[in-house]
């Protein structure tokens, strides 16, 4: 099991996951958008990280901080969806994050992006990282998995999911109008999306 009050420095992590790869987001959206998601999106990090600086928090509270900050002070599309999906992770979280409070978490989220947009699985975006993922995560519990077991298998489907985007058509956002010559191109935020999953799993699997 992982305390809530424990696990603040997985928002950290997040934040540095997204530094680390800003230039790599940016290459991958400057082929079929704009060309500035690594940029806002590490802006978005950076500013949640510079509020959080100096106090202790936990999860919840790093999670809330963290969806304020993408709603409010970046722009594009993806900040109001990474917003949504934190902000609902957080309000699922409990003092005691179980395999299943995680589960309803990454479900809640998933839904908030969902509501928002349009977007379904196939049309080239950051859903066609989070679904596999969630599927595989809940289905390796079902099976008798533990916590780090069924992170493990989420990491596993969020990297297939995140690759099975190159070979798509984008249908949605900008990307879309070029049809299919958006073939061929990993989908910018189907990226970030599978290396922010990863890194919160791995900071996961670090607690148990």
């Amino acid at each position: 099991m992982i305390k809530d009050k424990e696990a603040g420095f997985v928002v950290i992590d997040l934040v540095k996951v997204i530094r680390d790869n800003k230039d790599f987001l940016s290459e991958i959206d400057g082929k079929i958008g704009d060309g500035d998601h690594g940029i806002n999106m590490n802006k978005g990090f950076t500013l949640c990280e510079e509020k959080l600086k100096g106090k202790e928090f936990g999860l919840s509270e790093g999670l809330s901080a963290l969806s304020e900050t993408l709603q409010e002070d970046i722009g594009g599309s993806m900040g109001p969806l990474y917003g949504a999906f934190f902000g609902e992770m957080a309000f699922a979280a409990k003092e005691v994050i179980s395999p299943e409070v995680f589960g309803e978490m990454l479900g809640n989220g998933i839904a908030a992006i969902e509501d928002i947009g349009s977007a379904k699985r196939g049309d080239k975006t950051l859903l066609d990282t989070l679904l596999p993922a969630k599927e595989a995560y809940h289905a390796a519990l079902e099976a008798g998995k533990d916590f780090a077991e069924a992170l493990e298998a989420l990491k596993k489907a969020a990297l297939d999911g995140w690759k099975s985007t190159e070979n798509m058509i984008a249908r949605i956002g900008r990307a879309s109008r070029l049809g299919e010559r958006s073939k061929g191109v990993l989908d910018a935020g189907a990226t970030s999306c599978y290396l922010l999953l990863t890194s919160m799993a791995q900071s996961f699997q670090r607690l148990l």
